[in-house]
């Protein structure tokens, strides 16, 4: 395979690669990347009632600086595929698009950057002056249990040591070159759950109705903004997702009550405080007889940014030099797998324009993977002094 990023991208996206399966997804990626000269291993993780998720990590160089990418060859499902102009999986191109799940979110990313990589390569001998690594996950689509974050570890008790991180998630909301994520908010998903007494409505004092309590708690929970947000991060919110009884009758007081809300949060805030705010209103909420409670969702993260600094002005000026725009620095959207990374190394994301990931007809500009392509190529070319 050629450094050329529109066949790598058409390769893996005719992997059909759902999290959590493989999908010959890796497997292209190793065939690109061994015979360049990178030292390929293929990691499995396991946990009990989780399933099995391959990953890869490939390095090319000893020495540092060492600058990492990530990514995910993993996808949603694509949906009834007669909904498709042309087949999820089937990496089609027409009207300078091309076509197919992944194209944008995010194996249209890490095409681009293994292009750019082997470019490098072929312009200085076959070896960076530091070293080029590939972190690349099953598991961000899915539970992102047995990926990223157990891959992480596996290489840092190896003695990996990471000096940079791009993270190719679609970063850019209009057109290439719109923005870099430097940060991400924090994410806290907490279930509230009321214990009382089911009764008839006609005999109150026979029961105790848990609805109520529910509904104080979370009203005191959403009584007032947590913050008014920052020169990095916009407000956090407190967003109600679910209450549930499961009570249809009319003449029934139910036993049980339970609300789910997520935080997402900025840097004002941490998860171990923002647990010690939620269980203090929840127990100041108890009744005789009615008992709250709180337990929380897997996977919540903490807030995190790569401030503005040297690496930071290098990618977003390399990014103007190629696009002609000056990107946002920017911490908005939801989770992804930076939010790991950021423990081992500074971490920023840019990629691709997300208007079409997840969505029927998910594609990508030919023009834009050729365009990405060139911006990663003078990132890694300025990264090593070129």
């Amino acid at each position: 395979m050629s450094a050329d990023p529109v066949a790598l991208t058409r390769a893996l996206v005719q992997c059909p690669s759902v999290t959590p399966e493989e999908g010959g997804a890796l497997a292209a990626l190793e065939a690109v990347l061994r015979p360049a000269g990178f030292a390929v291993e293929r990691v499995t993780f396991s946990e009990p009632g989780t399933p099995d998720v391959e990953n890869l990590y490939a390095r090319i160089g000893t020495g540092a600086p060492y600058l990492l990418f990530a990514g995910h060859t993993d996808v949603v499902p694509p949906g009834d595929h007669q909904q498709w102009s042309h087949g999820p999986f089937a990496g089609e191109i027409a009207d300078g698009q091309l076509y197919g799940r992944g194209t944008v979110d995010m194996k249209g990313g890490i095409a681009c950057f293994l292009a750019a990589a082997l470019d490098h390569l072929a312009a200085n001998g076959g070896t960076p002056r530091g070293s080029i690594g590939f972190l690349i996950t099953g598991d961000e689509e899915g539970p992102s249990v047995n990926g990223t974050v157990k891959l992480l570890e596996w290489a840092h008790g190896r003695g990996e040591r990471f000096d940079h991180c791009i993270v190719g998630e679609p970063s850019n909301p209009q057109a290439l070159g719109d923005m870099i994520k430097i940060g991400r908010r924090g994410s806290l998903s907490a279930i509230v759950t009321v214990e009382g007494r089911q009764g008839h409505v006609a005999y109150p004092d026979r029961a105790a109705n848990p609805i109520p309590v529910l509904v104080d708690i979370l009203g005191r929970l959403t009584a007032k903004p947590l913050d008014a947000g920052n020169a990095h991060f916009q407000p956090s919110n407190l967003e109600i997702t679910s209450v549930d009884v499961g009570n249809a009758a009319t003449n029934v007081i139910p036993q049980k009550a339970v609300g789910r809300f997520n935080i997402r949060f900025n840097d004002e805030h941490t998860l171990d405080e923002l647990k010690s705010w939620i269980e203090s209103v929840v127990a100041a909420c108890a009744k005789p007889g009615i008992v709250p409670s709180v337990t929380y969702a897997r996977g919540n993260s903490q807030s995190f940014i790569t401030r503005p600094g040297s690496f930071v002005d290098m990618v977003a000026a390399t990014i103007a030099d190629v696009t002609g725009r000056r990107p946002e620095l920017s911490t908005s959207g939801g989770t992804s797998d930076a939010r790991f990374i950021k423990d081992y190394c500074p971490v920023i994301e840019f990629g691709l324009v997300g208007q079409t990931m997840h969505a029927v007809d998910e594609r990508v500009p030919v023009a834009d993977l050729v365009a990405l392509t060139a911006i990663y190529r003078r990132i890694i070319e300025r990264y090593f002094g070129g």
